[in-house]
């Protein structure tokens, strides 16, 4: 009953909760390097040439995935995908994680497992366009927060009102309909009809010729 239980619970999850569990991947590099590191002797920073480079203590692959806001490094051996461990970066560049002050190709990193427990370890890469990758996805990840919160804070516009006040009213002018020939104008009146045939007559030749008179009757 339990277990029929929570998935009945898992059917009716919110779009908001499935969306806050969503692993959205934003990086992955197949072969990353782990160095144990020495304790930090001086305020400058770390630097790479003070570790074992040809010696890693730790070679898989590493993926950046983030879910909702978080983002998680996390180093997987890279044939079966089995986590080894993972850094949770709040910031860049911050405690989580922060470039070598002698080499583009090297961080030191905080792992943290579940318990809160943590370690800084060493990361390298083999090519320097590699680390770059990763540089590049920590700041669009953190310029996308950063502008999302300003895009919250700004004041919503006015609703446009589009509905008719108290009294208002309306006047809607319906144009005239145009006659059979298109052009608006009115219609031409048309000419009578001729009497007794369906030709008119024509009219009188100008200049007014008087008609001949009849000729004179014979006398018998």
């Amino acid at each position: 009953f339990p277990q029929r239980l929570r998935q009945v619970i898992c059917l009716y999850r919110s779009p908001q909760s499935i969306m806050a569990d969503y692993e959205s991947v934003q990086l992955v590099k197949n072969e990353v390097f782990v160095y144990r590191i020495p304790p930090l002797t001086n305020a400058r920073g770390h630097k790479a040439a003070d570790w074992k480079l040809d010696s890693p203590d730790w070679t898989g692959r590493m993926r950046l995935v983030s879910v909702a806001d978080k983002l998680i490094l996390k180093l997987e051996d890279k044939s079966n995908g089995q986590l080894y461990a993972k850094c949770p970066i709040d910031t860049y560049p911050g405690v989580a994680i922060e470039a070598v002050t002698d080499s583009s190709r090297y961080f030191v990193i905080r792992l943290q497992n579940d318990s809160g427990q943590s370690a800084f370890v060493g990361l390298g890469f083999q090519d320097r366009s590699d680390s770059f990758d990763l540089n590049v996805a920590l700041q669009d990840h953190f310029k996308f927060l950063k502008k999302s919160e300003e895009m919250s804070k700004e004041p919503a516009g006015p609703a446009l009102d589009l509905s008719f006040k108290e009294g208002q009213t309306i006047t809607i002018n319906i144009g005239k309909k145009k006659d059979s020939t298109g052009d608006g104008s009115a219609p031409r009146p048309r000419a009578a009809p001729a009497a007794g045939g369906a030709f008119p007559l024509l009219p009188p030749p100008p200049g007014g010729i008087p008609l001949l008179p009849p000729p004179p009757r014979r006398q018998q």
